[in-house]
């Protein structure tokens, strides 16, 4: 094991009779890194956050964090964990404060420390005035900020969560992504699943996308974006139309492919990098003046699409709808 690594999943199968719904997958994480796992329904991401928090046994492989076999040793490798579930655990009858109490109580955390530390955290979340009001009062977006607080109350070093912006409001999400930020620059290693592209982009160091229970592409996102960028891409929009020279353009630079596009816009293609200054001189030659010039970079979104088969748009409206990943 990698001693830079908190977790090292290996060869990890999990077999429902003759259905295999996690196949052979391997991984690390980085101490204190946010890791992302992306995929979508029945892809085998709930498996596999099962069998690592020790929910659900193996078929075959083997799971160890921070040295401890998470497959014989699952009490000691909880020890470590926090898990903040996709749909809240906590009681709506008692008050913030409560909640966080009763949850540093299972964790075996002595009463001056476990209230100093929810007094600590709902500070933190901004919840200090909603720690005095009954859980089922929140919104939201304040149940899962107080579900997350309530997954860290014994400052684990390993932190799981499913789905954590899901069906949030916008500022709300904006927070939480803040606070896992906050939290790993506090040396928490940060697990997510998640169905929103953009959070992956914004927060992970390294993200794994899974499908049909195998893991089908990983890596950081500059590495998962290189995956699908061909040569280079230069699109140009002048106060003209450029349709008119597309033929000319391509024909004028050899290895350049030239598409056309909306608002007077075209796109060069090229294997190798694009000169930029030539082309410019040759469209003001023709009288054209450009008025943008960008290099365009795939996004994790057309990373996803290319490894999964399936749109991310569409991942995102069958979460909204209430489909859950497996």
């Amino acid at each position: 094991m990698n001693t830079m690594d908190i977790v090292t999943v290996t060869n990890l199968s999990k077999h429902y009779g003759d259905f295999i719904a996690v196949n052979g997958i391997s991984f690390s994480i980085r101490r204190g890194e946010i890791f992302g796992f992306l995929g979508p329904n029945g892809a085998g991401k709930t498996t596999t956050i099962n069998m690592m928090i020790g929910l659900a046994r193996p078929s075959s492989g083997s799971i160890l964090i921070d040295g401890i076999d998470g497959v014989k040793n699952v009490k000691k490798a909880q020890s470590i964990m926090g898990i903040v579930p996709d749909e809240s655990n906590l009681y709506d009858e008692m008050d913030g404060f409560e909640n966080l109490c009763f949850c540093g109580a299972l964790y075996g955390m002595r009463k001056a420390t476990r209230e100093t530390r929810a007094k600590e955290l709902l500070e933190q979340f901004g919840l200090t005035q909603a720690g005095k009001r009954p859980f089922k009062a929140y919104s939201k977006g304040m149940r899962r900020k107080l579900t997350i607080a309530a997954g860290i109350i014994h400052k684990p070093e390993m932190l799981f969560l499913d789905e954590p912006t899901t069906g949030i409001d916008v500022e709300s999400a904006r927070q939480i992504r803040q606070l896992l930020l906050e939290l790993k620059q506090g040396g928490t290693t940060v697990f997510i699943t998640t169905h929103y592209i953009e959070d992956a982009e914004r927060i992970c160091d390294k993200i794994a996308f899974i499908a049909g229970g195998s893991i089908v592409a990983s890596g950081t996102v500059p590495e998962l974006m290189e995956s699908v960028s061909h040569g280079h891409t230069i699109r140009l929009a002048a106060d003209t139309d450029l349709e008119p020279f597309a033929e000319e353009l391509q024909a004028h630079f050899s290895g350049c492919t030239v598409e056309t596009g909306t608002d007077h816009a075209v796109t060069l293609i090229s294997e190798k990098r694009i000169a930029l200054s030539p082309v410019l001189q040759y469209l003001d030659g023709q009288g054209i003046s450009v008025f943008e010039a960008k290099e365009l970079r795939p996004s994790l979104e057309d990373v996803f699409v290319k490894v999964t088969g399936i749109e991310a748009a569409k991942l995102k409206k069958e979460k909204e709808k209430g489909g859950v990943a497996k």
